[in-house]
């Protein structure tokens, strides 16, 4: 499920882009916040709505996210509110208020002030096109956004200037060479979301996420990736 916040007041555009890892105001953006760490705390879609700007983000992480928000809010002119507005989503042809999804084409569309979806296979999608999900591949105070995909996801702009976190992601990005991260891996067999990716010799490679047709997200090392790998019951193949 999710939840819609109301961001509104004359300084929401300069109050959200000087938090979040991505451009805000014109356009639909993803986007993260971050802890001083750079480390993942909420994703969230923002989407320009007339004189107000929506957060469109997973209901379990809503009232946390309203909470530091509004901690942040200090002199701006800035009310920021949880509304009722639900959303719709699917990949088909998109309604004429939709949104496509900033993410990949393949995640379809939005439509606020809509309900449910169209009963796309979203686990198919995602795993097919290596797209993480809130709470499960994004983990809150734990994940890198550059090892989950947010650079290839448009979820991050390196242009936008300051942010929370923004010196550590940046280091990363220039300074470092990401040595783990999200990919898709090929699985025969099944085991639960989180179970450990071991090496022939019982090294930890990686941890097993979303699966669907044979394929799954996974976090993995780059330098154990390999042959022979195997979580819990099942097979693992880069």
């Amino acid at each position: 499920m999710r939840r819609i916040l109301a961001v509104t007041g004359e300084d929401r555009v300069a109050f959200l882009q000087g938090l979040v890892t991505n451009k805000v105001g014109d356009l639909p953006a993803w986007a993260a916040l971050l802890t001083p760490q750079g480390k993942y705390l909420a994703d969230f879609l923002v989407v320009p709505d007339g004189g107000r700007l929506l957060v469109d983000v997973d209901a379990r992480l809503a009232d946390d996210l309203l909470r530091r928000l509004s901690m942040y809010r200090l002199r701006s002119k800035v009310e920021i509110a949880a509304t009722d507005l639900t959303v719709a989503r699917g990949t088909g042809d998109m309604p004429d208020a939709g949104i496509a999804d900033p993410r990949h084409p393949a995640l379809g569309w939005r439509l606020y002030g809509g309900q449910g979806d169209d009963g796309s296979d979203w686990d198919a999608i995602r795993v097919a096109h290596c797209i993480p999900e809130t709470l499960i591949e994004l983990i809150p105070n734990e994940t890198f956004i550059l090892e989950a995909g947010f650079e290839r996801l448009h979820g991050v702009d390196f242009r936008k200037g300051c942010y929370v976190g923004q010196e550590v992601t940046a280091r990363m990005k220039h300074k470092t060479e990401l040595r783990k991260g999200l990919i898709t891996v090929g699985i025969e067999g099944a085991a639960a979301v989180g179970t450990p990716i071991l090496m022939p010799d019982g090294r930890e490679a990686g941890t097993l996420f979303t699966q669907s047709g044979g394929r799954a997200i996974a976090y993995m090392r780059f330098d154990r990736m390999g042959e022979g790998l195997v979580a819990g019951d099942a097979r693992i193949s880069p």
